[in-house]
């Protein structure tokens, strides 16, 4: 798309959660401690909650790449399971070999095995599950009922939930009571500072291989941080079509006219004092210029 002409390797704005564009931000380092300090201490449930486009599932990958040397970890993505369905996906990624004919109450016997199993080795099982505001409440009395096995000095499963804030309004019912006092520590992830978006945006930038002078001065930073709300995904988005309609015009820097027009073009983004009915045409004919650009690349 705009690769080429700005003299990238790779996107720097993609919505993929990549761990190779981690950025130390105070919010995620921060989250990253807790979860370390949780983890290596033994604690049953440890939980992080933040808003959408906050960074949950960057966390998540990062904290698996960096613990899956002293952990079996189980990566359950999508949490939308049946207490049965989350068994199964357990026993799978700690790679159980077992027959269709195994019942429920057989496959948590080889669950606490191969965990008792990993035991002997120093070695504990993390099972982390993404989205957790969607577990069923069933299935969320299936992962508390994990944390009971255990050895006489440790925990041999450890649950980790990234979710949104819908998840701290479910476990504050009285029916989850037991889970929610088996939480030792929790994190609440937040928004970017107007600094920290300015960070964000420069590191994306260098990482996917720009060397040129900034694609977003000062004031479109501070454009970006309102537009944003400091919500790193919102960031993602509207740097990523700024620069395509930078592309389109045949620059290598985004004015306010174009940042203008990508948020005015752009859901969940503040609107301002622009007019969408004149924003989307224009944006729509950058857009058409910068792929008959990209055309005459191709010829």
């Amino acid at each position: 798309m705009y690769l080429q002409h700005f003299g990238l390797s790779k996107a720097p704005f993609s919505l993929t959660p990549n761990t190779s564009f981690f950025f130390g931000l105070a919010p995620h380092v921060e989250a990253l401690q807790v979860l370390h300090t949780a983890l290596t201490g033994g604690e049953g449930f440890i939980k992080v909650v933040g808003e959408v486009g906050t960074g949950k599932t960057l966390i998540c990958r990062k904290l698996l790449n960096d613990m899956s040397h002293q952990f079996a970890c189980v990566y359950l993505p999508n949490p939308y399971l049946s207490p049965q369905e989350l068994r199964w996906a357990v026993a799978c990624e700690l790679g159980l070999e077992y027959t269709s004919s195994v019942d429920q109450q057989q496959l948590i016997q080889l669950i606490q095995s191969k965990l008792l199993s990993l035991a002997e080795q120093n070695k504990r099982a993390i099972i982390v599950v993404d989205e957790a505001q969607a577990l069923p409440d069933e299935s969320l009395e299936a992962l508390r009922l994990f944390t009971n096995l255990e050895t006489e000095t440790s925990k041999l499963v450890q649950v980790v939930l990234f979710g949104q804030p819908e998840l701290d309004l479910r476990l504050k019912q009285d029916k989850f009571r037991q889970l929610r006092q088996r939480i030792g520590f929790s994190y609440q992830l937040r928004a970017l500072s107007r600094a920290e978006v300015a960070g964000y945006v420069e590191h994306r930038l260098k990482v996917a291989g720009w060397r040129g002078d900034k694609v977003f001065d000062d004031g479109r930073i501070g454009t970006l941080f309102k537009a944003s709300r400091g919500i790193p995904r919102l960031v993602n988005v509207l740097c990523h079509k700024a620069m395509m309609l930078a592309y389109g015009s045949g620059t290598q820097r985004v004015s306010a006219k174009q940042l203008q027009m990508v948020i005015d073009d752009t859901e969940d983004a503040q609107l301002s004092h622009w007019s969408l009915r004149l924003a989307l045409p224009a944006m729509a004919l950058l857009i058409a210029a910068g792929y008959l650009a990209w055309q005459e690349l191709m010829l």
